[in-house]
């Protein structure tokens, strides 16, 4: 027997352990085994993983592609060249473009922009507004992930339904079976404080995170899950960025509410010191949080299990947006968001050097469970025989510093990355067993990505 591709040589991880100098073996873009080296069949090509860590290929739940309409920030083809430089073979956009998507025909557009450019796999979530609970049956047709509802102000200033229309989208998206998802910020309280910081002549960096408080985030998740469980819909709370948001979702889920959560590496790395030391680069919503909340999102959101998955919430915008020239520069003229596609595998393998998590925790959370909470395992997110040939290969060992942002592969590359060195880093990049990413190359082709098939989840 031989197949098309063999790759060798490596430890093969996954949550269930690791497995030394082992492989996996590809046929017409599926997975046929996986194994000891020496057990695995011929193969038209045979790639030496030279010992480098191999793992299911990483799920970004949770990026800002920009299109349509926005493509001078991103576009398919950048953000999914980006991710597969980092090592991310699928990629879920979000709604708040130009159109927004909001209906059948913008989700359409989006899907049809995608595979007519990207890199890497990919889906799309739909945003549910007041104007369009008659349409979520419709969406759900049309192929969409799942649902976002911006509670808070954010980018493209998408209005949230009222409370009321909130528990009547959650439910009809729970007869879809599909999960809705949150922006979990309490509008109201954050439009007070901003307007009380601007009238105050308050302009600095770090105003803009104390102007989002915790109570915000936290009041938002509390309130959701209190709906869901009312209403019985599956729900998800995007970009946790404090402990105490993290602990409100252990309640949730010690109350029998099917409640998921995300948090970013930029949480987990940073303090909202970073924003007195690097000033609107790192402006971002929910804001970056204080010592305290970070450790204790560490503590209840990673160590004791609050948090499923890892995501990035990638947000590129140009240097004039966000005031690369003038950091330290009125806040209010700057904007929200920075990019996160390549550096979230070398900061989770850097926790992973440190001891804060171990390979096989980070993969639970970064490839299977985005993938089982979102509904595209096992095709997604694992390494089972018969799914696709989708696997992400690391170097756990390279130690670097990120010198220029113009390394990076987005069309808008500011980050607070900058200066920042890590331990491991995405040496190869395989989708549905071709190769994207290999020797520093992005080498897939504009165009191979392609939508990904949805079930209904976990």
């Amino acid at each position: 027997m031989s197949v098309d591709l063999v790759v060798r040589n490596c430890t093969v991880v996954t949550p269930a352990g690791r497995s030394p100098n082992s492989g996996v073996a590809v046929e017409d873009g599926t997975i046929v085994a996986v194994g000891r080296s020496d057990r695995l069949p011929d193969a038209d090509r045979v790639v030496d993983g030279e010992g480098n860590v191999l793992v299911p290929g990483i799920v970004d739940c949770h990026i800002h592609n920009r299109e349509p309409g926005l493509e001078y920030k991103e576009d398919w083809e950048s953000a999914t060249r980006a991710a597969a430089a980092g090592g991310v073979t699928t990629v879920v956009g979000m709604p708040n473009t130009d159109p927004v998507i909001d209906r059948p025909d913008h989700l359409e557009l989006k899907f049809e922009r995608g595979e007519a450019s990207a890199h890497v796999d990919f889906q799309s979530y739909v945003v549910v507004t007041s104007e369009n609970l008659d349409r979520i049956p419709a969406l759900d047709e049309a192929g969409a992930l799942g649902y976002k509802i911006f509670l808070g102000s954010t980018v493209g200033d998408v209005p949230p339904p009222n409370d009321g229309e909130i528990l009547e989208a959650m439910k009809r998206i729970r007869e879809t079976g599909k999960r809705l998802g949150f922006h979990e910020e309490n509008g109201e309280i954050i439009d007070h404080y901003t307007a009380q910081f601007k009238a105050d002549g308050k302009t600095d960096p770090i105003d803009h995170s104390h102007s989002r408080p915790v109570i915000a985030e936290q009041e938002a998740v509390e309130r959701m899950i209190t709906f869901a469980d009312e209403t019985g819909a599956k729900i998800h709370m995007f970009h946790v960025s404090s402990g105490s948001a993290a602990e409100a979702v252990a309640r949730g889920k010690a109350r029998g509410v099917d409640v998921t959560a995300e948090t970013t590496p930029h949480y987990l790395w940073f303090t909202e010191d970073v924003m007195r030391d690097v000033g609107n680069p790192a402006r971002i919503q929910p804001p970056i949080r204080d010592a305290d909340e970070r450790d204790r999102l560490w503590e209840v959101g990673m160590d004791e299990g609050a948090i499923d998955c890892i995501a990035t919430d990638h947000a590129p915008h140009t240097p004039e947006e966000k005031k690369v020239d003038d950091p330290f520069g009125n806040t209010w003229d700057a904007i929200s968001g920075f990019v996160g596609l390549e550096t979230e595998i070398p900061a989770l393998l850097t926790f992973v050097d440190q001891g804060r998590l171990t390979l096989e925790e980070w993969v639970r959370r970064h490839a299977v469970r985005p993938a089982q909470v979102w509904g595209m395992y096992p095709q997604k997110g694992s390494l089972q025989v018969g799914t696709d040939a989708d696997f992400t290969i690391v170097d756990p060992d390279r130690e670097w510093t990120l010198e220029d942002r113009d390394d990076l592969h987005s069309k808008n590359c500011v980050t607070p990355f900058v200066g920042e060195t890590f331990t491991g880093d995405a040496v190869a990049t395989v989708v549905r067993g071709e190769f994207v990413y290999d020797d520093q190359e992005v080498v897939g082709e504009s165009g191979y990505g392609t939508r990904v098939d949805v079930n209904d989840g976990d």
